[in-house]
């Protein structure tokens, strides 16, 4: 399981910024690409918005250009080495700023002040508490029609019963348990949360007061479901559904090509 400190230690690794982090982009073709053509679609929406929250920013792969759609850019990051090189590249910018957290808490930012929290790429590697955690600090820092999009994983779907995984304490037996379903294993080449799933963030939400009005399930260079990007506001604001629409998009990486391809 990816817990904070194995993501604090991961991300702390020169050898994995050689690139900035620029290379997960290239079943897209590069970030640039990436960002108009599958997240401007997703996100454009709430776009320009006058507080935007990063959350995990790593080198600024998206930073780079939500900068770009707002008056205050707020990067907030596990590692320090991550905000340092953000505070590097965007030195110039007077309206970003960064800063280094715990992994699962926004106290350097101010109550009832974000209008879009954005997180991608990055919290598919955070189990169900760091997700809770961040959760919870969204009643307080979200306006009161703010709104967040969080990538994270649905790995958990596929997990076996509680009663199964009590077995997991057995030697080599837990990630053979994590990999059970329906009669096959399902791998988890990406490193994604094994107890984080598009369920249980929805579970969560009205625990603070939030809803979730939107998933999208997608097969991340998988065969399955494995993550999920999620939009979650207040649960009282006014103008996004009640009950949450779920959209399951088992042809993500074909769009992915597509995109690289110029179509």
């Amino acid at each position: 399981m990816p817990d904070v400190l194995q993501n604090s230690q991961q991300w702390a690794e020169p050898r994995v910024w050689l690139q900035r982090g620029e290379e997960w982009s290239e079943a897209w073709g590069d970030p640039e690409r990436q960002w108009r053509g599958c997240l401007l679609p997703r996100i454009g929406r709430f776009l320009p918005a006058q507080t935007i929250l990063e959350i995990a920013p790593g080198f600024g792969r998206w930073t780079q250009f939500l900068q770009a759609e707002t008056r205050r850019l707020i990067g907030v990051d596990l590692s320090a080495r991550c905000v340092q090189a953000c505070r590097e590249r965007f030195v110039l910018l007077s309206h970003a700023s960064f800063y280094q957290n715990d992994g699962k808490s926004l106290g350097m930012v101010p109550g009832a002040s974000v209008d879009f929290v954005f997180s991608f790429d990055s919290l598919v590697h955070a189990e169900a508490d760091v997700i809770e955690g961040y959760l919870s600090e969204l009643r307080r820092i979200l306006k009161p029609e703010g709104v967040a999009f969080l990538h994270h994983s649905n790995y958990g779907a596929y997990a076996v019963s509680p009663a199964l995984m009590a077995l997991g304490h057995i030697r080599g037996l837990r990630q053979v348990l994590w990999r059970l379903r329906a009669g096959g294993l399902q791998p988890n080449p990406h490193w994604r949360g094994e107890t984080m799933s598009a369920a249980r963030l929805r579970d969560i939400c009205p625990r603070y007061g939030l809803r979730c009005f939107e998933q999208e399930l997608v097969n991340w260079g998988a065969s399955y479901l494995n993550d999920c990007f999620s939009y979650i506001t207040l649960a009282e604001a006014k103008g996004y559904a009640q009950e949450t629409r779920i959209i399951e998009n088992e042809k993500f990486m074909e769009e992915a090509e597509r995109i690289k391809e110029g179509n």
